[in-house]
């Protein structure tokens, strides 16, 4: 049962880090639109981008302290994103992205604590 697990996790750090490339460089042009239209910076955008991808990046890392530190961070940003959805009135659907971001953070950062 532990390995299945284990292999589980594996395979949810590939699903986001393929998804964080996906979002943020290949349909970076969406995400340009969405920040604006939630009124950011594009500074900001970039900085969210940057830290998306690093944090992802450290999910997999061999440093269990990396693992954490990038799954608390995705974790972080998802919360981030969710509340501006909330805030902008978004509807649940397009929130779905975040959410699914989010449940994917904790079921990491719960298995490396």
């Amino acid at each position: 049962m532990l390995i299945k697990i284990e292999i589980l996790i594996e395979a949810l750090k590939i699903v986001a880090a393929v998804a964080v490339f996906f979002v943020w460089v290949v349909r970076y042009d969406n995400i340009k639109k969405e920040f604006e239209k939630f009124g950011f910076p594009s500074w900001f955008r970039d900085m969210i981008g940057i830290l998306k991808i690093s944090f992802t990046f450290m999910l997999h890392s061999a440093n269990n302290y990396t693992v954490l530190l990038g799954s608390f961070g995705i974790v972080s940003l998802m919360i981030g994103a969710i509340l501006t959805h909330v805030k902008i009135k978004n509807p649940i659907t397009e929130m779905f992205p975040a959410i699914s971001m989010l449940s994917i953070g904790i079921l990491i950062l719960y298995s490396s604590l």
